[in-house]
């Protein structure tokens, strides 16, 4: 019974009790009273994370699934190991999701590291667990394959085909407007939500399964099935039997998360018209392995790169019609042009072999050609300016046109709370003109950057029709919302960023064609108020809160925490070159 030194299967990870021949022993005894044979005990053993949670109804079909990659990894000669993990929902995350990201970055991490795996499928779906996982898998490195749970399907209200969350926003906004009844907006509520699976449009959700299916860690054409199909179950199927090859091999994530890789998955982010929260999620990812994204680079890259991909909010299809219309495979090779073909991809083989075996394309309208773009610019275009010094983004692809380039007076909201007091009061002195400003809801401000930054239009407004206003924040938007809307304004408010001192009537002015944000305010003025009023950072007393306002980043570091990023510095993502 002793140890060999080979660290494969149950030998991996021995809990050191100073004799690795009865650490083995005293683990397979233990293991062995859930019914384990020495035959099965000799296999490669396959980790699966379970997120499956009563309170995640995105991963309701994360049973089928775990139960379709057991059968994949069996098939394939290996033994299958489910695990549970943190589980997150949007709607169920209290202050934020993205507070408890980094917190199940670190649970998946540790888990994969704690217990003996040659390999891990990762079940995730609900925007922030991907990122989290993907995370945590190139932090341990050992050999990882993602499989999303899948979108939701669209439900009808009155003949209407509607899908969450981009129509429950719109309908919500009809009955602030006074456009339809209370009784009427919870009957579409029934609606909005047809099955269990994430968001129906490109949201963060839908975004961080098409950037990961483009980054290689998945299998080809896995992003886009829905949740509660046949194609998802034999989707997971595929990816146990996957895995065991990834076991075989050892295909470590840092092979596959490469700064050519990144690139790849930043051209995708464009082309879907995809969430601003995907840039921030790639950041962390990026920073896990020692890459740093370069903003003015991504922006350069966002003017070469069209958005293709005609889904809400940017468009009008679901992720069902993206699905039907042949998914990732048809927009990767739309886009073949703009990418490294040369990248590998969980398979073993590169994106470019994979394309070449991907099915033939047929006649869609879902996914545009180059030619006839959707939008002409990527979706995402990024910010400068002295009231973001680091930066801001606005999805220009979901944007009013009129309002990209626009100067007005701020009207400004000190905090959540703030807004939420005053937005609605008759008394408030807004015009349809203004510019709408919020802050404190960055990293720390929040704390956890909540997606707070799709301000509310003022309900004396929306009763008189106006239907988008330039709104700004150091705060996030959720991926399913549209409008004219700056978010991420680096370095945030709660830090003392030049955004903690904007005051009403300050003039502003956006200019999406320009790359300019600016607070129309001499830098006297600017400092004189600082002066007056100094920002100190949030802190707290204990727990997961104390270690977050202590340790968490800036928008544009991708808001990990600053000891989980790489110490080994692998330099910019994308390069200065961005000729292929």
């Amino acid at each position: 019974m002793s140890d060999n030194g080979d660290s494969k299967g149950m030998r991996r990870g021995l809990t050191n009790y100073g004799d690795a021949g009865f650490s083995l022993y005293l683990r397979k005894a233990f293991i062995k009273g859930a019914g384990y044979t020495d035959e099965a005990l000799q296999r490669p053993v396959i980790g699966i994370v379970n997120t499956g949670s009563a309170y995640n109804p995105c991963h309701g079909n994360a049973p089928q699934l775990i139960e379709a990659v057991k059968r994949g990894v069996l098939m394939a000669g290996a033994l299958p190991m489910d695990f549970p993990t943190i589980s997150i929902h949007e709607s169920f995350s209290q202050p934020t999701s993205l507070y408890l990201r980094n917190l199940m970055s670190m649970d998946t991490e540790e888990m994969i590291r704690a217990q003996p795996m040659d390999a891990v499928v990762l079940i995730g779906g609900c925007d922030k667990t991907v990122p989290a996982q993907l995370m945590g898998a190139a932090s341990a490195n050992v050999p990882a394959i993602q499989l999303v749970t899948g979108s939701m399907l669209t439900g009808s209200y009155k003949s209407e085909r509607v899908g969450a969350c981009t129509d429950c926003r719109r309908y919500w906004g009809k009955f602030r407007a006074d456009e339809i009844s209370e009784e009427e907006v919870a009957q579409v509520n029934d609606q909005l939500v047809a099955s269990v699976g994430t968001c129906s449009v490109m949201g963060t959700a839908s975004t961080m399964a098409c950037l990961t299916e483009a980054l290689g860690m998945m299998v080809p054409g896995g992003a886009s099935a829905p949740a509660v199909t046949a194609d998802r179950i034999r989707i997971a199927e595929r990816t146990g039997s996957l895995a065991v090859q990834l076991a075989r091999s050892r295909l470590t994530p840092d092979k596959i998360l490469t700064a050519r890789a990144f690139e790849n998955a930043l051209r995708v982010l464009m082309a879907i018209g995809g969430s601003t929260n995907g840039l921030i999620h790639l950041t962390a990812i990026a920073g896990r392995l020692g890459f740093t994204i370069d903003l003015k680079q991504v922006d350069q890259m966002g003017r070469d790169t069209p958005v293709l991909v005609d889904l809400k909010p940017s468009g009008h299809h679901y992720m069902e019609d993206f699905h039907r219309a042949g998914g990732m495979p048809v927009l990767l090779r739309e886009l073949r042009p703009l990418l490294h073909l040369d990248v590998l991809t969980a398979t073993g083989r590169t994106l470019g072999e994979e394309l070449d075996a991907a099915p033939a394309p047929f006649l869609q309208d879902v996914i545009r050609k180059a030619a006839a773009p959707i939008y002409p610019q990527g979706g995402i275009a990024v910010l400068q300016g002295n009231l973001a010094p680091g930066g801001a983004i606005i999805k220009q692809s979901a944007a009013d046109p009129v309002l990209m380039e626009h100067e007005g007076r701020a009207v400004v909201f000190e905090s959540a709370q703030d807004m939420a007091e005053r937005i609605d009061d008759p008394d408030l002195d807004v015009e349809a003109s203004d510019i709408l400003v919020l802050k404190r809801i960055g990293p720390k401000g929040a704390p956890g950057m909540p997606e707070a930054g799709y301000m509310p239009i003022p309900r004396k407004l929306a009763r008189a029709g106006v239907k988008d206003m330039v709104r700004i924040s150091d705060g996030r938007m959720s991926g399913t919302a549209a409008g004219t809307i700056v978010l991420h304004v680096t370095p945030e408010s709660a830090i003392g960023g030049p955004l903690a001192y904007v005051r009403s009537g300050d003039r502003i002015r956006l200019s999406v064609a320009r790359r300019e944000l600016s607070l129309l305010v001499d830098d006297q003025e600017l400092a004189r108020r600082a002066a007056q009023a100094p920002m100190a950072a949030p802190t707290a007393d204990r727990g997961y809160l104390r270690l977050f306002l202590q340790s968490v980043l800036q928008a544009d570091q991708g808001v990990d925490f600053d000891f989980l990023r790489s110490t080994d510095s692998k330099g910019p993502v994308p390069g200065g070159n961005l000729g292929l």
